[in-house]
């Protein structure tokens, strides 16, 4: 008998219906939202429509970024061939580097192969190599910030989630002479509200606070050349580092920071996350510097995604389907219930082609299960109006309680 074996054969069989499922697609360049999904034993393809992907603004099709990627890996081949450090540093990630640099308004930038990486690498060094240092981290921060906050050993103080009164509260009972690090991010990936950064920022500078902004879900998508949400509020260099992805508004995959010299080249030089592991290969590079250029230079993106997202808010509103935030271009429909998120996503799936995957805990928590929705770039006017009349016949079919219901309750 090993009992080890036994312990997560017999957890996972009490885990049951919570096990997560993965619907298998194809997304198909040129047509995306259009994608087929492998169903059933026999693995038939099934047309479907995509409304839960982070390609928000559609550059992993677009035209440009293709071209790129297959001239890369025709001059380069398939992979990097090492790590950074040995054999791994290819011009294209010098170039990207030095773009997303430009793109922040930063001295310098560091690319990782994933956000999750880069959260993880840069703030295990920022936050643990600085002795005493204490940090102030939004209670609905993402798990690769948690990680590495963990993983840096530094003193925490978790603030409630965008609130300033207590996160001043913390500040002002912290010993003044005491490096302070402050992280958050700009929009949050389940909810879709936006932190107040100005209001941040402002604390921060009274209270001598290093900051840490997480532009994931914003980079590509918000502010001028889209450099994300602090940016278009003009407080940019309120910021110390920013974080951002390659893999969401930019199309390809990857994550990165920029900012103050010292701080990149202190995670350069001991970021085990960065220094022992092979970099993104050279294509991938490739893809994401034509991804961050092209954005940079254009508006019909991003003008594209924002209205999208605003007559969906505006057609849940009007048939009373009840969401979280309407500050994104993340639209988080709230079911409330674990059981019938599952079953609402299964029935849009199989009534109307439509695939929203539904997040149950621990992405959130329990009794707060949504449908997190991403209209993006590339849908249209009538795919936005189909998409709010199938959710409408969800909800009355299921019972599903309205958004008046929920704030009579």
């Amino acid at each position: 008998m090993n009992k080890h074996l036994d312990f997560f054969a017999r957890e996972m069989e009490e885990f049951g219906a919570r096990r997560r499922e993965f619907l298998e697609i194809g997304r198909r360049a040129g047509r995306f939202p259009s994608a087929v999904a492998r169903q059933g034993q026999d693995g038939t393809d099934v047309e479907i429509s995509v409304w839960c992907s982070n390609d928000y603004l559609g550059m992993g099709q677009n035209p440009f970024v293709l071209e790129a990627v297959k001239n890369a890996v025709d001059a380069f081949g398939a992979g990097s061939g090492g790590s950074r450090n040995i054999g791994g540093t290819n011009h294209y990630h010098v170039l990207l580097e030095n773009e997303l640099a430009a793109l922040h308004g930063k001295e310098e930038a560091l690319i990782f192969p994933s956000g999750f990486t880069a959260n993880d690498g840069a703030l295990t060094v920022l936050a643990g190599r600085a002795p005493g240092t204490l940090v102030f981290s939004d209670e609905l921060n993402h798990a690769s910030i948690i990680d590495g906050l963990r993983h840096s050993g530094a003193e925490k103080r978790i603030f409630r989630h965008n609130d300033m009164a207590h996160l001043e509260e913390l500040l002002a009972a912290a010993d003044p002479e005491r490096p302070k690090l402050i992280v958050l991010e700009s929009v949050y990936s389940m909810s879709g509200d936006i932190a107040p950064l100005a209001e941040t920022a402002a604390l921060a500078r009274r209270h001598g606070a290093t900051t840490f902004i997480d532009e994931v879900h914003a980079v590509g998508m918000y502010g001028p050349q889209g450099a994300g949400i602090a940016a278009r509020e003009g407080i940019a260099d309120e910021f110390t580092v920013v974080m951002g992805t390659l893999a969401k508004g930019f199309g390809t995959a990857g994550g990165y920071i920029a900012g103050p010299a010292a701080l990149i080249d202190a995670v350069r030089n001991f970021s085990r996350g960065f220094i022992f592991t092979t970099s993104i290969p050279p294509a991938t590079a490739a893809g994401a510097l034509a991804a961050v250029q092209h954005l940079r230079a254009s508006e019909g993106e991003r003008t594209r995604l924002a209205a999208n997202a605003g007559l969906l808010h505006r057609l849940l509103k009007e048939r009373d389907i009840p969401f979280v935030s309407d500050q994104s271009h993340i639209v988080s429909v709230f079911v409330g219930d674990d059981g019938l998120c599952r079953q609402a996503s299964a029935l849009l799936l199989e009534r109307h082609g439509i695939y929203v995957q539904p997040i149950n805990a621990p992405s959130v928590r329990a009794g707060e299960e949504i449908l997190r929705v991403a209209p993006s770039a590339t849908h249209t006017t009538g795919d936005v109006e189909k998409f709010a009349e199938a959710v409408e016949g969800i909800w009355r079919d299921l019972g599903i309680p309205r958004a008046q219901e929920r704030a009579g309750r």
